[in-house]
């Protein structure tokens, strides 16, 4: 797709890579701002369970009870892959009120929080009163009032895609049930059972990171709803594109697995506390989001042949918005070694996921702040939420 934009030949987008220079300038300065010490952590979920001067999470390690190594893992996956799958766009109006902190949090952050909150309640327990765990059975029965009630959705505090989080969650749910051998090892269908398959697929204590995303990509292909498939087989965020012309069908698509991705970024810490080493995490791609994709956008160097087009509402499927997100993977290739040298490293001692959390996500959501008032993407995407 980016050899396509330099040549002149996508008939949405045009890329200036001259301004890819100050763009990298642009990120080492919030690199830099935001972690002084350059002690950045890899991009996951866990930062946004760090709020406010409170480590949420930690707070619920210490408390907890766990009589394992690996049922603390598998708890940890429970909290980490239900809040990513709810982490889709919660629109610019939406905040979540913690009251045992007194946090008031949007965004992401505040799709963390309230999922956090939810999990740590016991809400996706199928006991009630369960504590630290979310099942299959649960899910199954969530409904949009659970997750507006959750979620303290209002017409007043609108949330973005009730219904499509609600059926997310449902799907999630019958396809964990579906597949004990992924879900179900040493317990009932859960989210942390996938925990057990990837030990089983780890080698000597070391698993890599494209075994996590492949894992992923077969246990939770079947949740997503509408998406295309190939021979048979549910492709889940990956769309085709029309100037993607070739011999073979698979060709014709671009695969970006955002929530996948972030979700294999995700479960790093908690396989690595449990003793397990995740290798090669360089071979991940960037995120297709609008806060990486808007950095771009905002910074000149992805521009829409019209103009006009930023103005108007696109479609998650449609080949804007598939151009845009696919550029926004390939040019994140670009500008993450160009960040690193601007902060003196080795694009090997700052890696892209370091660049992502340090870094291009946070710029995207600083211009954007700076280029609208409302913060928001540059343009609107007609999404279910369950895209990003």
């Amino acid at each position: 797709m980016l050899v396509l934009a330099r040549e002149g030949q996508l008939e949405d987008w045009t890329v200036d890579l001259d301004r890819l220079a100050p763009t990298a300038d642009f990120v080492a300065g919030v690199v830099r701002e935001r972690y002084p010490r350059l002690d950045v952590p890899l991009h996951s979920r866990w930062r946004h369970f760090v709020l406010g001067g409170h480590d949420l999470w930690g707070e619920i390690v210490a408390k907890a009870n766990w009589e394992s190594t690996d049922a603390a893992a598998r708890s940890a996956f429970d909290l980490v892959i239900t809040s990513v799958l709810l982490d889709a766009g919660a629109g610019a109006g939406w905040h979540y009120h913690d009251r045992a902190t007194g946090l008031v949090a949007g965004r992401s952050e505040g799709l963390a929080l309230a999922s956090l909150r939810w999990y740590e309640n016991g809400g996706l327990a199928n006991e009630p009163g369960g504590l630290f765990r979310v099942d299959a059975a649960a899910l199954r029965r969530v409904d949009s009032e659970a997750i507006q009630n959750a979620f303290q959705a209002r017409t007043s505090n609108p949330l973005l895609g009730l219904e499509g989080r609600a059926s997310l969650l449902n799907r999630l749910g019958t396809v964990m049930e579906s597949r004990p051998d992924l879900f179900a090892i040493c317990d009932s269908p859960r989210p942390g059972g996938l925990f057990d398959a990837l030990r089983a697929r780890a080698s000597n204590g070391r698993l890599p990171a494209a075994t996590i995303l492949e894992t992923l990509l077969e246990a939770l292909g079947p949740i997503w709803q509408g998406r295309p498939s190939l021979g048979g087989v549910p492709l889940g965020d990956c769309w085709p594109h029309p100037a993607l012309v070739a011999d073979n069908p698979e060709d014709g698509y671009a695969p970006l697995h955002k929530l996948s991705q972030w979700l294999t970024y995700s479960l790093l810490e908690p396989l690595q506390n449990a003793g397990i080493s995740v290798s090669n995490v360089h071979e991940l791609t960037g995120l297709a989001e609008y806060r990486n994709g808007g950095l771009f956008v905002d910074m000149g160097v992805l521009n829409p042949r019209d103009r006009a087009a930023l103005a108007k509402t696109h479609a998650v499927m449609g080949p804007f918005v598939v151009g845009w997100r696919a550029l926004t993977v390939a040019l994140l290739d670009r500008v993450s070694p160009l960040v690193a040298a601007r902060v003196g490293l080795t694009p090997e001692s700052f890696p892209l996921a370091c660049v992502l959390e340090g870094g291009t996500w946070a710029a995207g959501r600083l211009i954007a702040r700076k280029t609208r008032t409302d913060g928001g993407p540059p343009f609107h995407v007609l999404s279910d939420g369950t895209v990003f």
